[in-house]
């Protein structure tokens, strides 16, 4: 572990984080959240980002795109085709043969989970905001959906009025 270089800089500990997110060009929350709850930031972060593409399949070669950000924080995002299985793992393997460097037993991956609240105030029928909140908890879970290792997600969660 290295020292802090100021009385508010967060602990640097060992490892790669993986922050999922949607707007890559934004930092993401859970991170934002990650260093206030926990005062931490790991040697390495990525910032990783999937989409997918207007086509059945991708393929592996187009898979993906790495560009290192700074020495500790990198940006990836994932490509997928609408009919192709998003396993994120499986894409993390090809990366790690053609150069990612990370260990998966010292990687850990971030994900925001929302809870969302209705608000008496907001407009709607009680029973609408209802049925959006069942819906939206009924959603799929991201650990399962993108294949993620269990036992190496971390969720960090925010309450959201709606």
């Amino acid at each position: 572990m290295v020292e802090r270089k100021s009385e508010h800089a967060p602990v640097e500990v060992p490892g790669t984080a993986i922050f999922l997110t949607a707007t890559p060009d934004t930092t993401p929350a859970v991170l934002l959240h990650n260093i206030k709850h926990n005062h931490v930031l790991h040697q390495h972060n990525v910032i990783m980002t999937i989409k997918t593409a207007k086509v059945p399949y991708v393929p592996e070669k187009d898979r993906y795109t790495i560009t290192k950000l700074s020495d500790r924080f990198s940006l990836l995002e994932l490509r997928f085709g609408f009919m192709d299985d998003q396993n994120v793992s499986r894409a993390l393997v090809r990366c790690r043969k053609e150069g990612f460097k990370f260990e998966i037993m010292s990687t850990s991956f971030y994900l925001g989970r929302r809870k969302l609240i209705a608000d008496p105030k907001s407009g709607l029928p009680k029973w609408q905001d209802k049925l959006f909140i069942t819906m939206a908890d009924s959603a799929i879970d991201p650990t399962e959906y993108f294949h993620l290792p269990p036992n190496r997600v971390v969720e960090l969660g925010e309450q959201v009025t709606i």
